[in-house]
């Protein structure tokens, strides 16, 4: 039976459809997820994108749901098979950006205003600057230089042809020589470099292939959105998942349409919320897509006193100065700073075109140099805390965003040796906050300020710093703080409970598509943190056994080795090389060193999976078994109890240990009820815990509670406990490996709510009132009781 499409989920699963796992191969695969205790499928993209896309972001049809994963009679296909089976669907949806046109998509809006130029009723779709290169938009796809590549272009059929590229052309220039031909249309193929500085329209972060889209425009949401409000409307679709929504002009207007749109359909979004940032409160959205859930969950098995050590011995081994590697504020700042004056440059310059047109039509803010206005808006930008600011221009902002930013202008205007000069701070300030006014460049500044702040956060902290600042590989994860990873018992308690009280129906999340390390695997990579000692002597016997091209690709290449608990190096080199080209230190992806390069894969294949290094890593995993136990079971226990709705990526109702993207797109196999050992472990768990929340959602939705139990005794620290709803409790062990230094659990007791019994669904006991931790977590780290009456 089909679920209330307007009732929220008790726990979706996450599948990658793509075109080796499409619509069909999705639904023979629905009796075992509905077996699991899912109430939902959460399904990647869905509409048409680029042919062979094995992620679905880089949307090229808003119209059409994409032929390749079976069309549109294939989702009804795995809907109707869904709805048989107790499931609805989730679907996540790109509103930010779409493709370039590519070989067999040809059309569409992004076709119509590239043949027909800003007259084309498809131009507000896009965040064009017509004035830039002559009214022509650069289109930075070209391999080499114009004149080195003029005899690969080809025409036909009113189309221009280079590569995978499929352009069109202006209406009446078909039968024109080439270069002529290039020069009379309304977009300019350029030298892929280009993009750097040249670009003229909004991307995805630096992404030159995707373009933004305009959805604040009312005409533009209903275009991009009318399919999947449909699929909604009639039943196919139940909820939406909304990616990346700080590249939006204004996210909550667009959340509000799309609330309203929707009839308040269960939405979340992924936004990453840094530090002690709060998701804003008149968003209305069931709550983020769990980011802020991960970094509390891997923060609780993650020991900070052992952190120290082995940052300490990071440091001596690596060498690292301060700002590259050695010091996380310094090395996040220079990777800030390198992103803004490289990478994100186009970006920079946007804005600082905007602010000067400011200065023009004013003469109160007139005489502030360009060079000025760019140092002050650079400044500011690498000093935001957060992702971005929430800003409408001409509307007061909020108090928080106003502090934000004042603080990160008193920095920044310490980078003017004239005071008098430095007052382009202040311009910049208040643009960004909207008090200029609300005309169209004050609109266009404030909007790109935020856009291009949330680029720049993603691209220096996310793809630059974590791969500089690497003494615990577990910490550095999307949302994480790696210099302060480690959370207390009672603080994940307070998000619990905040959670409970806020957004009890937001999403939770242990791994995704885009977590750098799956959670298993992190699980692994923080049991260092209790075995600081262990691991530093371990370093230092394979550096000299197995020399690497620095030490700092040896810490993190090992790192990683052991994460994957069976190095493989098909998989571990392309890992290494993509850390190395993200940290931008000794190669990049746009200036790669080829032998630098060679040594990292020749190293990786003879070192982390060679004999020699396959021995020492099982050794030391040997030594750390228990903690890697406590530290899997403990964090999937926690994710599918706490607050919220869990989302359990494919394939980790088992064990499921991978490495950034692309190790982590292929679809792995799903397990059996065969699997033995952890494995076994952690897939019965899952089961149990998913199915007593499918069986009892009022225990675990708004209508339940959350409150702390704290243990007593020499081992109090080292447990988590909570009930919901007096009703289910759970019962986590953390940081096994420092609680058997001490002694074992000795006297510690937890006292169970109530007068009644309780049953365990995992261990098979039976509990009532003060019970030895000893005991209850005598055969496993974890406990789930359930109340007996």
């Amino acid at each position: 039976m089909k679920p209330d499409s307007h009732a929220p989920p008790t726990a979706t699963y996450r599948l990658q459809i793509q075109p080796g796992f499409p619509f069909a191969a999705a639904e023979r695969v629905v009796p075992r997820l509905a077996g699991l205790g899912v109430s939902h499928l959460h399904l990647s993209p869905l509409l048409e994108a680029v042919p062979g896309s094995t992620h679905g972001y880089d949307v090229v049809d808003h119209t059409a749901v994409r032929a390749e994963l079976g069309g549109e009679d294939g989702l009804r296909a795995l809907a109707r098979t869904a709805h048989a089976h107790g499931l609805g669907l989730i679907a996540d949806i790109v509103p930010n950006h779409m493709a370039l046109p590519a070989a067999g998509r040809p059309g569409g809006p992004l076709w119509h205003v590239l043949r027909d130029g800003p007259a084309s009723p498809y131009a507000r779709w896009f965040d064009i600057d017509w004035a830039e290169h002559g009214g022509k938009v650069l289109l930075p796809v070209l391999a080499g230089r114009l004149g080195d590549e003029l005899e690969r272009f080809t025409t036909a059929d009113g189309e221009l042809r280079y590569g995978d590229h499929v352009l069109p052309l202006r209406p009446g220039t078909e039968r024109l020589p080439l270069p002529e031909l290039l020069d009379a249309q309304w977009y300019r193929p350029a030298w892929w470099r280009l993009a750097r500085t040249e670009l003229n329209y909004r991307r995805f972060f630096t992404v030159s292939e995707l373009i933004a889209v305009r959805v604040e425009d009312p005409e533009v949401f209903a275009a991009t959105h009318a399919t999947i409000l449909r699929l909604l409307r009639e039943g196919v679709l139940d909820g939406l998942r909304v990616d990346h929504p700080d590249g939006l002009a204004d996210p909550p207007a667009y959340l509000r349409r799309l609330h309203e749109a929707t009839g308040g359909r269960w939405t979340v979004v992924e936004k990453i919320l840094a530090g002690d940032e709060r998701l804003p409160a008149d968003w209305p959205v069931a709550g983020t897509t769990g980011y802020d859930a991960l970094r509390r969950l891997d923060g609780l098995f993650t020991d900070p006193a052992g952190l120290g050590e082995l940052t300490d011995a990071y440091l001596a081994f690596t060498g690292c100065p301060p700002d590259r590697g050695g010091d996380w504020p310094a090395t996040a700042r220079r990777a800030a700073h390198r992103v803004i004056g490289h990478e994100l440059a186009a970006e920079t310059e946007r804005l600082v075109r905007t602010a000067v047109r400011l200065c023009e039509t004013s003469h109160r803010l007139r005489d502030h140099a360009p060079w000025a206005l760019r140092t002050a808006l650079r400044e500011i930008l690498v000093r935001l805390p957060v992702y971005r600011p929430y800003v409408t221009a001409g509307r007061p902002a909020a108090p928080t965003d106003a502090a934000l930013l004042e603080e990160a202008a008193r920095g920044a205007r310490g980078a003017f040796a004239v005071p008098e000069e430095a007052r382009a701070v202040e311009l910049i300030r208040d643009a960004a906050l909207g008090r200029l006014g609300d005309g169209p460049d004050q609109r266009d500044f404030c909007a790109r300020f935020a856009q291009t702040a949330s680029a720049l956060r993603a691209k220096s902290v996310e793809d630059t710093a974590f791969y500089r600042y690497a003494p615990l590989l577990s910490a550095t994860e999307v949302g994480g703080t790696p210099d302060r990873p480690a959370v207390a018992p009672e603080d994940f308690h307070a998000f619990c409970a905040r959670a409970q009280d806020d957004r009890p129906h937001g999403g939770t999340v242990l791994s995704t598509h885009d977590t750098k390390r799956s959670a298993d695997a992190r699980a692994r990579i923080a049991a260092l943190s209790e075995h600081p000692a262990g691991w530093a002597r371990l370093m230092d016997r394979l550096w000299s056994d197995s020399p690497a091209p620095d030490p700092h690709l040896a810490w993190t290449a090992w790192q990683n080795a052991f994460a994957l608990g069976e190095p493989d190096p098909d998989r571990l080199v392309p890992a290494a090389l993509k850390g190395a080209r993200e940290a931008a230190l000794l190669t990049t992806w746009t200036e790669p060193d080829a032998a630098y390069e060679a040594a990292v894969a020749a190293f990786v294949t003879t070192g982390p999976c060679g004999a020699v290094g396959r021995e020492a890593l099982a050794g030391f995993e040997g030594e750390v078994r228990a903690s890697i136990r406590a530290n899997t079971l403990g964090a999937a226990l926690l994710h599918l109890t706490m607050p919220g709705v869990p989302d359990v990526y494919m394939g980790t109702e088992g064990l499921y240990r991978a490495l950034v993207d692309p190790d982590n797109r292929p679809v792995p196999p799903f397990p059996d009820g065969t699997e033995d050992g952890l494995a076994g472990e952690k897939l019965r768990l899952t089961r149990s815990a998913l199915r007593l929340r499918r069986e009892r959602p009022e225990w675990f939705g708004a209508g339940g509670s959350y409150v702390p139990l704290y243990a007593e005794g020499a081992g109090a620290g080292h447990v988590v406990a909570f009930t919901r709803a007096a009703r289910v409790v759970t019962v986590v062990c953390r940081l096994a490996g420092r609680l058997a230094e001490a002694g074992g659990w000795r006297d510690t007791a937890l006292e169970l709510p109530g007068d009644g019994t309780w049953r365990d669904l995992l261990g098979g006991g039976e509990w009532r009132g003060r019970v030895a931790v000893a005991e209850l977590l005598g055969a496993a780290p974890v406990a789930l009781l359930v109340s007996g009456g």
